[in-house]
């Protein structure tokens, strides 16, 4: 199955995520429509709130970027109930878009590395380090289980210059290829 993706203005989009436990409902299923819904959006990474689930969980398949960043290639994962634990290293500015917000990219700050804890899609419980692009898919993502979007981590006269355009996109003034969820429609 494939969701509608949740579009900036909705309030979901804002919450903080919960945790959740093994016995979550067929959540093999819900893994794979993830995916699914990730490559029928065209996205690198996707966030559970971005389909209307509050919960900690996001997917990655960086294949599609892998021509950019060929340390893309192979870098596939499911990171459920995720913590960053460490953030370091230098900080990098790069062009960053979302689902959410269509058809805007703008320049966002993070840092190069982080360290991050969280089990997969098997429950096995990992700690890893990732840097450079994975590093940033890895923290937009995991920025939406914090109600977090990347537009919050623009400068203050860009955000004033962006206003207008966001608004425009939470009334639905936007075109892409996917179904949408806008701010007052019910998630399904």
């Amino acid at each position: 199955m494939v969701y509608p993706i949740v579009i900036y203005g909705h309030p979901i989009l804002r919450k903080v995520a919960e945790d959740i436990d093994k016995d979550y409902p067929d959540l093999n299923t819900f893994i794979d429509e993830m995916f699914e819904t990730m490559y029928a959006s065209e996205g690198v990474g996707l966030a559970s709130p971005q389909i209307g689930k509050s919960i900690r969980l996001f997917v990655v398949d960086g294949n599609p970027a892998a021509e950019e960043d060929p340390s893309m290639t192979g870098f596939k994962k499911v990171f459920i109930n995720p913590r960053i634990t460490e953030r370091s290293g230098e900080v990098v500015s790069m062009t960053e878009g979302c689902l959410s917000i269509p058809n805007m990219r703008e320049e966002v700050d993070r840092e190069s590395k982080i360290v991050i804890e969280y089990f997969d899609e098997n429950w096995e419980f990992h700690k890893e380090v990732y840097e450079g692009y994975r590093a940033r898919v890895i923290g937009h993502e995991y920025d939406h289980l914090d109600g977090i979007l990347y537009v919050d981590r623009v400068g203050p006269l860009r955000k004033r210059l962006i206003k207008g355009k966001l608004a425009a996109i939470s009334k639905g003034k936007f075109e892409v290829d996917y179904k949408t969820i806008l701010r007052g429609e019910k998630i399904r």
